[in-house]
């Protein structure tokens, strides 16, 4: 899937994303994979109105959320991450559909919009 991704990307244009989109693509697929107990998991990566979104649907209920995890913790910090990448590139992130679906949207460069 990421290198689905990766692809989609190129097409777009939207190289200079690849490295934080496919961090992100890994943490919200990793997640889906082992919290959701689905056996099927989509991801969507499209560009429209400026935002590259980017979304991991696996079809359970149950929101994703932060955790609070100590320095110590070898595991925990995909969404601090998410976040930190989303909000370093204008974007945010964020649940829908009870949680089914875990989205992120990074804002496209202006010349590439």
């Amino acid at each position: 899937m990421r290198r689905i991704a990766a692809a989609r990307l190129r097409h777009c244009g939207l190289q200079e994303m690849t490295g934080d989109a496919m961090l992100i693509v890994s943490e919200l697929l990793t997640n889906a994979v082992l919290h959701s107990g689905a056996t099927e998991i989509s991801l969507s990566v499209a560009v429209r109105d400026g935002f590259l979104h980017i979304a991991v649907r696996d079809g359970m209920p149950g929101c994703a959320a932060q955790k609070a995890e100590d320095d110590d913790a070898e595991s925990g910090r995909g969404l601090a991450l998410v976040d930190a990448l989303a909000a370093g590139r204008g974007g945010t992130w964020g649940t829908t559909d009870a949680g089914a679906t875990t989205w992120c949207r990074l804002s496209v460069p202006s010349e590439r919009s």
